[in-house]
């Protein structure tokens, strides 16, 4: 069976070229989309559940990250190579955690090194259990998405109006409007988070509250030790988890201490409690 492609770029001729170069170096494959932005991408990978996809990281919408993240939830999940620009530092983390990139311009021997590795690992794959096969790539994308994300520009603790926190330092406690009267909730008490369409759904021990934010906003404002990103929509934290749980599929869900609910963790994050 031909092996699938997707191709993500938002310049048209370099995506262009990228596909005159597959096609060239991997014959046998079959390009199923050429898409240059990123909700097109996600679209285009759920309408063709490609093998490989080839992301922009820099796309419009959506980026080339964000689509991997949500391609990692895919069952199977693609094999992802990141079309990027960013500089030596950055591919250093490229590097460590094996997932493969080209650099743009494209060039054509880095390309079929990169087709090599690509067969390799899809027969690997092919020979694997479908769990197995896919798990080892899926965990080294996770954590290079976690060190990329450490490198992406964006605003530090003490930004955001409606937060209790210093110039310098974590949040200490959160201001939410809650009927007629604003909650003052310490973070301590902060069980987990949920995003709700433009809300974050702040769980504490004292029971919930809505705040106006974003949860990346309000997430860059907490202790990372502490607050545990373990689904697009959820940070929890690691002091309040009993457990985690494999259940079906090889999901994982959270068990809290002294709470009823579980709460599941997306397969890109499940690497973090491997050791649990």
């Amino acid at each position: 069976m031909a092996p699938t492609l997707l191709i993500a770029d938002d310049e048209p001729l370099l995506a262009r070229a990228l596909h005159a170069e597959l096609s060239s170096l991997w014959p046998e494959a079959q390009i199923v989309s050429v898409v240059h932005d990123g909700v097109s991408a996600l679209e285009a990978a759920r309408q063709h559940q490609p093998q490989v996809a080839f992301l922009d990281i820099r796309m419009p919408g959506m980026s080339g990250m964000d689509v991997a993240r949500e391609l990692m939830e895919f069952d199977p999940p693609p094999l992802v190579v990141f079309v990027t620009a960013y500089d030596q530092f950055a591919l250093e983390a490229f590097e460590r955690e094996a997932v493969d990139y080209v650099l743009k311009p494209v060039q054509p021997e880095r390309l079929e090194a990169t087709v090599h590795r690509l067969k390799a690992r899809l027969a690997a794959q092919a020979q694997a259990s479908e769990e197995g096969g896919a798990a080892l790539d899926t965990d080294r994308l996770a954590q290079l998405l976690a060190r990329l994300e450490t490198m992406e520009p964006g605003g530090g603790p003490g930004q955001h109006a409606l937060a209790g926190a210093p110039q310098h330092g974590y949040l200490r406690f959160i201001k939410a409007l809650v009927g007629q009267e604003i909650r003052i909730i310490p973070v301590d008490e902060v069980i987990y988070l949920e995003a709700t369409d433009k809300y974050v759904n702040v769980v504490s021990a004292s029971g919930e509250a809505l705040i106006r934010t974003s949860l990346r906003e309000l997430s860059q404002q907490l202790d990372p030790e502490r607050f545990w990103q373990i689904h697009r929509g959820t940070v929890v934290n690691i002091d309040c988890v009993a457990s985690a749980v494999n259940q079906s599929l090889g999901r994982l869900a959270l068990k809290l201490r002294n709470r009823s609910e579980t709460l599941p963790v997306a397969r890109q994050y499940a690497y973090l409690f491997k050791q649990m």
